[in-house]
């Protein structure tokens, strides 16, 4: 099992940035695929950006040009850092991590605590 801890949440104005952490411990295989969904009140689970240990990276088309994911396999960290922030970016951060490909999960499926994101003036 892989454990996830998030950091970096916080309040923001609208056009602003932050950097969002998830460290991840356990045991990390090579097909590991980590990122970070979001959760908003009284909205399902959405996709916001995936990372492969490879590079590979997806990203959700309301963050397309906005937000960058990336990682560091040695520390087992990847990073979400967003900018041009909107309101509708307000949601709670939900980091993920499973065995697989982008798109197809194999098992090992682990989510971290989640860290909010409050983008408002």
């Amino acid at each position: 099992q892989v454990q996830l801890v998030e950091s970096g949440g916080g309040l923001v104005q609208p056009g602003g940035s932050l950097r969002l952490s998830c460290a991840a411990s356990g045991t990390i295989f090579s097909d590991n695929v980590m990122g970070w969904y979001r959760q908003a009140p009284g909205n399902e689970r959405e996709l916001v950006a995936l990372i492969t240990r490879g590079g590979d990276t997806k990203y959700a088309d309301s963050v397309k040009g906005r937000f960058t994911i990336s990682g560091d396999n040695a520390k087992n960290t990847v990073y979400l850092q967003m900018n041009s922030l909107k309101s509708e970016d307000t949601a709670v951060y939900l980091c993920n991590a499973y065995r697989g490909k982008i798109g197809v999960r194999y098992g090992q499926n682990s989510w971290g605590q989640g860290t909010q994101v409050t983008v408002s003036s």
